[in-house]
């Protein structure tokens, strides 16, 4: 992520097309929305218990990573298909944390486990 961040941020940034230059600007906010994303994940599915908003979370994150790539996909195609892989451990990911939803009734706050 930080590699294909760097290589979007200079191709844009070093681009003489303007186009390029507002596609690598955009591109920067969503890779922080991803990142806030990223970072309350797991607070919200372990820390507090909560799998329906973090199977939430988890499907805008994969949704605004899937944009992301194809947003620095335009700047750099080699910056697209970098994020593949990351898309891939995301899809795995919310497959994961709404499975343990179903699961688990959406309630981990169950005090007996069985």
């Amino acid at each position: 992520m930080g590699y294909t961040a760097y290589r979007a941020w200079t191709s844009g940034q070093q681009s003489l097309d303007l186009d390029k230059y507002k596609l690598a600007k955009q591109g920067a906010t969503l890779y922080t929305i991803q990142l806030g994303l990223n970072l309350i994940w797991m607070p919200l599915f372990f820390g507090l218990r909560r799998p329906i908003e973090a199977t939430a979370d988890i499907v805008a994150l994969t949704g605004i990573t899937g944009y992301l790539a194809y947003i620095w996909g335009q700047v750099d195609p080699t910056c697209g298909w970098l994020l593949a892989p990351y898309l891939a451990w995301l899809s795995f990911a919310t497959y994961l944390s709404a499975g343990c939803g179903v699961l688990n009734n959406w309630d981990f706050n169950r005090k007996k486990w069985e």
